[in-house]
Parts: C-alpha cells; sequence; structure tokens
C-alpha cells in the first residue's frame, strides 16, 4: 500500500546552513538610523524667568479661546461629543501667549521672547511650566 502524500512532498529540501560558533545572527543587517541628540536642558535661570511668565496674569490666561458653540434649543436632548468631534484646544504655547499680550498692548517682557525664539527646538521652553501634573 502507498504512503499518502504530504505537501512538503512536493518542495524540494533545503539544508540550513550551519552557523559558525561565536557568530551573531544578523550581523550583516544593516543598523537602525542614530536618534538626534536630545538639546541640553536650558540653565535654571531661563526656566525661573519663563515661569514668571506663566504665573503673570497680567499677560492674559494661559487657554487659548474656548470654542464657541451655536446654542441648543430646550427640546433637544443633550448629545455627548461623538468621536469625530475633535477636542477643544487646552493650552497655547508661551511664545503664542506673548505674541497674544504683545497685540493686545500690554508689553510682555522682550527677553521671554527672545529666549523662546532662541530655543524654539526645545520643548521644555516651548511649552507652559507644568509642576506635578497640574
Amino acid at each position: 500500500m502507498e504512503q499518502p502524500r504530504r505537501i512538503t512532498d512536493s518542495f524540494p529540501r533545503r539544508r540550513r546552513s550551519v552557523r559558525a560558533p561565536g557568530r551573531v545572527k544578523g550581523r550583516g543587517c544593516p543598523r537602525p538610523a542614530v536618534e538626534p541628540p536630545t538639546p541640553p536642558p536650558p540653565d535654571l535661570a531661563l526656566l525661573e524667568m519663563l515661569r514668571r511668565f506663566d504665573l503673570a496674569w497680567e499677560y492674559g490666561p494661559c487657554t487659548g479661546e474656548a470654542p464657541r458653540f451655536p446654542p441648543r434649543p430646550r427640546s433637544a436632548p443633550w448629545v455627548p461629543p461623538g468621536p469625530a468631534d475633535p477636542a477643544p484646544p487646552i493650552g497655547i504655547t508661551r511664545l503664542q501667549r506673548w505674541e497674544r499680550a504683545q497685540a493686545l498692548g500690554l508689553s510682555p517682557p522682550g527677553p521671554v521672547r527672545d529666549a523662546l525664539l532662541e530655543h524654539r527646538d526645545n520643548p521644555d521652553v516651548t511649552y507652559r511650566w507644568v509642576r506635578h501634573g497640574g
């Protein structure tokens, strides 16, 4: 009686190459690109100056404008926002706040703008000072 055919009978067998001892798998593979170095942390005096700018209310709030929704008729039921509705912006960058204060004639300090433009790529400088998640 004949043995049943297997799917492996249709393909030629290949012998695995024997790896030499000490040879590491994947050594000839290209290495991933090196990440660009992170910018050095700004000095504490700069961060203190920016923190004082953040906490000074005379230059306006650190939040953007709230979106204006049309008034809902009283007869219409409240519907929670769906996944397609974008979330309102929570805050603005320090440079946007500085420019808004300048446009409103509030005379924000010039060294703050100079520091923000100089360290534009550093998120520690660009965004508002946050401590303990608040």
